[in-house]
């Protein structure tokens, strides 16, 4: 049987430590085809890195075109260009930014159907996506998520820069953000990806309501999620370890990832 043909597209943290677990755990069943960044030499510098796979360095277009599987890591600013050109191709996609889909993701849902492909979106740092798609089938009422991170992991976020906030004189517990998610992923799209899944697999962008709470006492990253509906409640805490290659990045996401991929190769699928 040949092996399933991957290409990543984004090099970095993520799209390096995808590669080496491919070609660790799923190197039976599957290889890494191609390469792609915007920054040609990280495409070049993970190439060299990889022992059993023979990637080549490519743009997009070659990328998918020699791909069964597209995992795009690379930013929310490109992340629906990309998925849209891999399904329009009829390849299936994995994406890690999903915050740049959050208001085309049922157009892309829409395309991968009608070309017979897959759109993969892991449940990066958090948990409770099994119990809130499955909620959702009784109806869903409310849907909240607060996150806690120290002042350093929100440093540069457009929403921050834009309303001046010095967050080196932060000293207590101090609400940074409070709106829905919408917002949310378009004023902090580094740091709150979470509320772009939420969204996408509960009651909409403008519908989920999210706070971002910050101090210096906090010294690692959190999100609380409770969800309300006609079948129950859910509360769930995830407390993150960053990602040693990433900071800005938890480690659960790079592990949520890999097990996506796990399930799609695997015969057994575990949860919903």
């Amino acid at each position: 049987m040949s092996k399933s043909r991957i290409g990543i597209v984004g090099c970095g943290a993520i799209g390096k430590s995808l590669a080496k677990f491919i070609e660790g755990q799923l190197s039976s069943k599957a290889k890494i085809s191609a390469l792609c960044d915007l920054d040609y030499s990280k495409a070049v510098l993970l190439k060299s890195l990889l022992k059993k796979s023979k990637p080549m360095a490519a743009d997009l277009d070659e990328l998918i075109k020699h791909s069964d599987l597209v995992i795009e890591s690379a930013s929310g600013k490109i992340s629906y260009q990309v998925a849209k050109k891999t399904l329009s191709r009829r390849k299936s996609i994995l994406i890690m930014s999903i915050g740049g889909i959050i208001s085309k993701a049922k157009e892309l849902f829409a395309l991968a159907r009608k070309n017979n492909c897959f759109v993969y979106l892991p449940s990066g740092a958090i948990c409770g996506i099994d119990g809130l798609k499955a909620l959702s089938l009784a109806g869903i009422e409310k849907v909240t998520l607060t996150t806690r991170k120290p002042p350093k992991a929100l440093k540069g976020a457009g929403y921050i820069v834009k309303n001046k906030i010095d967050l080196d004189r932060i000293n207590k517990e101090t609400v940074i953000f409070e709106g829905n998610a919408l917002d949310a992923v378009r004023d902090f799209p580094q740091n709150i990806n979470v509320a772009a899944l939420l969204s996408i697999a509960g009651i909409g962008a403008k519908s989920t309501k999210v706070k971002i709470v910050t101090s210096p006492e906090y010294k690692d990253n959190s999100h609380e999620i409770e969800i309300i509906s006609k079948a129950g409640t859910i509360k769930t805490v995830s407390r993150n370890v960053p990602f040693e290659e990433n900071p800005k990045t938890s480690y659960l996401a790079a592990l949520s990832a890999m097990a996506v991929l796990r399930s799609i190769f695997d015969s057994a699928k575990i949860g919903n």
